[in-house]
Formats: C-alpha cells, sequence, structure tokens
C-alpha cells in the first residue's frame, strides 16, 4: 500500500461539536510524526472523498460529523480494499440537541447507514463526565500488553454495537444516562462497555479508541454557554491512555502486513 520510497499517506479529520478540537488535532499530529514516512492531510469534515481514495491510513477525531452517502461509500471502501482507520472518541456519534422548552435532550438518530457497521458502534449516551475505572480484556495483545486497570475522566460511551469486536479495553456501567432520549433504556443492561476494540472490514481493520474528550472553555456556545470557565484536558493527562494511544497510532501506520497480522502490529 505503501507509496514510492516507502511513503504512506495519511487522512486526518479532526472537527465537530463540543470538544477542544485544537488540542486533539495538534496531539494526533505530534503522534503521526514520529513516523517519518507518514505524510498528513487534515480535514475538519469528510469532504475528502479523493483524499481517502488515495489514503493508507485514517485517522478521525470527531463528534456529530455527519458523512454523506458519497463519503460513506468512499469510508466503507477504504477499509474494504485493506485502510486501517483509527477512530477516536465521537466519531460513531450523531448528535441531536433539543431545541424546544424544557430541560435539553439530545437525540441519537441513526443516520450512519452503512458506516455504523463498518465502525462497529453508534453512540447512544454516556453518564456525566466524571472518573471512571477501564479494565483490560486482553491483557496478552500487544495494544495493552503491560498495563493494568486504570482510571480516567472523561464520556464513559454506551453504544449500539454492530459486528463481531475484539475488545481490548473495556468499563462496567448500569445507568441511566439523563440527558439522552435513549439514556433511560440503553445503559440499563449490565454489560461490558468497549473502551477500545478492534473490527475486520474486508481486508481493513477499524481500531476504535472512545477514550479521548476534552474541551476548551469556549467549546459550548452554540449550547449557550459563551464561557465553561475551565478547560478539561480529560484522559489527555492519563499516562496509561497516551500509552495506549501511541500503540494504536504505530499499528494503524504500520501497514507492512495483513491486518491483524503480526507483521502488522
Amino acid at each position: 500500500m505503501a507509496g514510492p520510497a516507502g511513503r504512506l499517506d495519511a487522512v486526518l479529520v479532526c472537527g465537530g461539536r463540543w470538544h477542544d478540537f485544537d488540542h486533539a488535532r495538534l496531539r494526533l499530529l505530534e503522534l503521526l510524526g514520529e513516523h517519518p514516512r507518514v505524510r498528513t492531510t487534515v480535514y475538519q469534515d469528510y469532504d475528502c472523498v479523493n483524499a481517502l481514495d488515495r489514503a493508507d491510513l485514517l485517522v478521525t477525531y470527531t463528534c456529530d460529523v455527519r458523512p454523506g452517502p458519497a463519503q460513506r461509500a468512499a469510508l466503507a471502501r477504504f477499509a474494504e480494499r485493506g485502510g486501517r482507520w483509527l477512530a477516536l472518541h465521537g466519531t460513531n456519534s450523531v448528535i441531536e440537541p433539543s431545541t424546544g422548552e424544557g430541560p435539553r435532550m439530545f437525540t441519537t438518530p441513526r443516520i450512519l447507514g452503512e458506516l455504523a457497521e463498518v465502525l462497529g458502534s453508534q453512540f447512544l449516551a454516556h453518564p456525566p463526565i466524571e472518573p471512571y475505572e477501564v479494565r483490560v480484556t486482553r491483557p496478552d495483545h500487544p495494544l495493552v500488553a503491560g498495563i493494568g486497570p486504570f482510571t480516567v475522566t472523561d464520556e464513559l460511551y454506551v453504544c449500539e454495537l454492530h459486528g463481531e469486536l475484539e475488545v481490548l479495553l473495556h468499563a462496567e456501567f448500569t445507568g441511566p444516562c439523563r440527558g439522552f432520549a435513549e439514556g433511560d433504556t440503553a445503559a440499563l443492561d449490565n454489560v461490558p462497555r468497549p473502551v477500545l476494540y478492534l473490527k475486520r472490514h474486508g481486508l481493513g481493520e477499524v481500531c476504535y479508541f472512545t477514550l479521548g474528550h476534552c474541551r476548551g472553555r469556549y467549546d459550548m456556545q452554540d449550547l449557550g454557554v459563551d464561557d465553561t470557565g475551565r478547560v478539561d484536558g480529560g484522559p489527555w493527562e492519563t499516562p496509561e491512555f497516551l500509552t495506549v494511544l501511541r500503540r494504536c497510532v504505530e499499528r494503524t501506520v504500520d501497514v507492512s502486513g495483513p491486518a491483524g497480522d503480526p507483521a502488522g502490529r
């Protein structure tokens, strides 16, 4: 898949709502920059079909960024032909805030189409942001080897799952998740919540890491909060998250072998 002289073309999509995308973009570019073969093009949304058709790897950190039909098809093609996709945090989210009177309620319409199957999940809800424990599901896997249970301050994602997932990290939570239309029922089943998993699609692989929340003081203005009065670094201040994220980037960059093969770890 690599180009002349071993060059790898990466697409980074980083944008959306309610998060500090400047911070996430910078940190992800720093991690990609540790690999001299990688040349990265940055977008705020999925209006990059031509770049996706040429890309060797894809990294996404978004929230409520909704690809259209042609863009969803391009993302599916990317994975089917053997591309590696590192999807972070709200990549799987479609979130619609209520606009009427009364308490704000968020809905999560199912408009991702086939992309939910490619990604392996769609966001439904999360409880209030607070510290919670992340547990290691597959301690023998290279992405999490040597990592013990760790506490992180983040949004604990409750998701609708699609297809066969290889779960590497998980969290425990039984709802409800107030403020989400499906939050009263979606999180009542007592099952582990995937935090990091691998999902095969065609010849390619999606590595989904639900952690990564960060928010600056001015990122909630479209919800009527001019200044939150604080900066939330979230898991970007947690050593275990940074270690696993760096490994995920390394796996995504190393396309020398088939997805899931030891040569590709």
